[in-house]
């Protein structure tokens, strides 16, 4: 049996190397003949994975997508690079992918063999990434927490506040939010008895206690609403408009900071988030042409303010 699985992880890897493998030759390279390969390929269905087999001369097997992902395997190199990159797209600055990217880099440092998590520290260490829009925080760290949010766990650390010493503490983990380019640990403090966010760039040797705990009500409405209203941060717009010009100009004015999509001939729709209206106000008078607001009713108003002061100064 053990032989038979691992034979069949072994033919899951040659799938994935390959867009399309002979028949025969798959079989040579897993050394059965072909009938066990078929086998093989009819576990690898049952297990989820989509293998599709194409008969005659140029007959053999290729994965699929499928309706769902299923598990991957990844040589050293493609599990390194990958938590590398899930690491900078943490921190990336793209709106709503940092959660989902942190989520997928503590998936891949959880299984990382301890000398590829050191390679992995090391290049993050001595790489510098134009996208960040913050602090760097390690990806040790970014999973450790992660994994404790998760599983209910309690934590401690080091925390330095600002001005202050580093100070020990242990808390309850509730969750991570990524927020004007930081991310913040939302927990409760059991050395301060109360709900507290920490920034994770200040917070140093995070260690799981073993103990796990009911989770407490959040005084808020959610976690991300509890650190704008700790830190003083204003709630983010969500400015949509309907810019008359092509999308390659658009994208051009607005660069990362605006999510751009055609909407037909030399139209496209700009969505930009942002604190303030003031800036998506002033990209879309680089770009230079006329546009619809789409939302938010906010957005149209300062528009209006913003222009009544122009015909003004030009009056």
């Amino acid at each position: 049996m053990a032989n038979t699985s691992s034979r069949a992880l072994r033919l899951l890897s040659l799938l994935q190397t390959h867009r399309h493998w002979p028949g025969a030759e798959l079989a040579g390279r897993l050394e059965v003949s072909e009938r066990t390969l078929r086998r093989d390929v009819d576990r690898l269905r049952e297990l989820g994975y989509p293998v599709e087999a194409s008969r005659g001369t140029d007959g053999g097997y290729r994965l699929t997508p499928g309706a769902v992902l299923p598990p991957l395997l990844l040589d050293d190199e493609e599990a390194v690079a990958l938590a590398v990159g899930m690491g900078d797209a943490t921190q990336s600055g793209v709106a709503g992918i940092e959660e989902a990217a942190v989520r997928a880099l503590t998936k891949v440092v959880q299984v990382l063999p301890s000398r590829l998590r050191a390679r992995v520290d090391a290049l993050r260490a001595m790489t510098v990434s134009t996208a960040s829009a913050g602090p760097i925080v390690a990806a040790g760290i970014l999973t450790t927490v992660a994994q404790a949010c998760r599983d209910e766990e309690r934590l401690r650390f080091a925390y330095a506040a600002r001005g202050a010493a580093p100070t020990e503490r242990e808390a309850e983990p509730h969750r991570l939010v990524a927020q004007g380019g930081r991310w913040y640990l939302v927990a409760y403090d059991l050395t301060r008895h109360d709900w507290r966010s920490f920034r994770l760039d200040r917070l140093t040797g995070p260690r799981p206690t073993g103990a796990r705990f009911r989770p407490r009500e959040l005084p808020a409405e959610d976690a991300a609403a509890f650190v704008r209203t700790s830190t003083g941060t204003p709630a983010a717009h969500t400015v949509r408009v309907l810019v008359h010009a092509p999308e390659a100009r658009v994208r051009q004015a607005v660069g990362q900071w605006g999510t751009v999509e055609a909407a037909g001939a030399d139209r496209c729709r700009l969505t930009v988030i942002s604190t303030s209206l003031d800036w998506p106000t002033q990209a879309l008078g680089n770009v230079g042409a006329d546009f619809e607001v789409l939302g938010p009713p906010e957005f149209a108003e300062h528009l209006r303010d913003w222009g009544t002061r122009f015909v003004r100064a030009a009056g």
